[in-house]
């Protein structure tokens, strides 16, 4: 069995909201972190040019965090958009399909995500993998379920002889509550910078800041941070 550290993760990190919040919460408990987006050909592939920012912003807010962050890693995934009939990989209608899912699902996306995530932890030595998946506040993806995300960490230990943990701190949580953790990692700073400087619009759209980020205001993800903000802003 391969000697993974304990002491350090990979953070599954697109530059959306919920992967910052996951950052922030393992760079409070891991000596060291890495971070790894992919660009599988989204349309709001803006996000993966956000991750900068939220980066260096972090460790300019909390210089403690400094030290523990390491190297970002981008993977390429074309075949993941070329095999993908989506809203996401295609310029297709954001709705419900006749199978109950939205069109917005990428088939297979998580479960290939964190598999490639798990050949690059084994490589650098990282036992613990974090992301931002959430069955609670989520727009019905099945494969972000907590069921999947256990079958998935029984096979890939099995299949590739370690003991990964996969961490999902956004699990049962919605996005108010998103929030609040961002504020208990960070206070108010950290809430601010991922508010500036993540993005979550299915389109792909900053030109317009809403008191949420930026976004389109109107596709499926905006609504739910939208709300999300809301909630968190009124003190509930």
């Amino acid at each position: 069995m391969t000697a993974l550290s304990s002491d350090a993760a990979l953070v599954l990190f697109s530059g959306g909201q919920d992967s910052a919040t996951c950052l922030a919460w393992a760079l409070t408990r891991f000596d060291r972190v890495e971070t790894l987006g992919f660009d599988y050909g989204q349309r709001h592939a803006i996000e993966l040019s956000c991750r900068d920012a939220l980066r260096d912003g972090m460790t300019t807010l909390f210089p403690a965090w400094k030290n523990r962050l390491g190297p970002d890693h981008t993977l390429p995934l074309s075949a993941l958009g070329e095999v993908s009939d989506t809203a996401l990989t295609r310029d297709a209608e954001i709705a419900m399909a006749e199978n109950g899912l939205p069109t917005t699902f990428v088939p297979g996306r998580n479960l290939i995500f964190l598999t490639f995530a798990a050949a690059l932890a084994f490589r650098r030595g990282i036992r613990h993998i974090v992301t931002g998946v959430c069955e609670t506040d989520y727009s019905g993806y099945p494969d972000c379920r907590d069921d999947t995300i256990k079958a998935l960490q029984v096979a890939l230990n099995l299949g590739m002889e370690t003991r990964m943990v996969l961490h999902t701190p956004l699990m049962w949580i919605d996005k108010a509550a998103t929030w609040h953790l961002a504020e208990d990692l960070g206070d108010t700073q950290l809430v601010d910078l991922i508010r500036r400087e993540s993005h979550t619009c299915y389109l792909g759209t900053r030109r317009k800041m809403h008191p949420w980020g930026h976004g389109c205001g109107t596709c499926p993800a905006c609504r739910l941070r939208q709300t999300g903000w809301e909630r968190y802003a009124s003190g509930a």
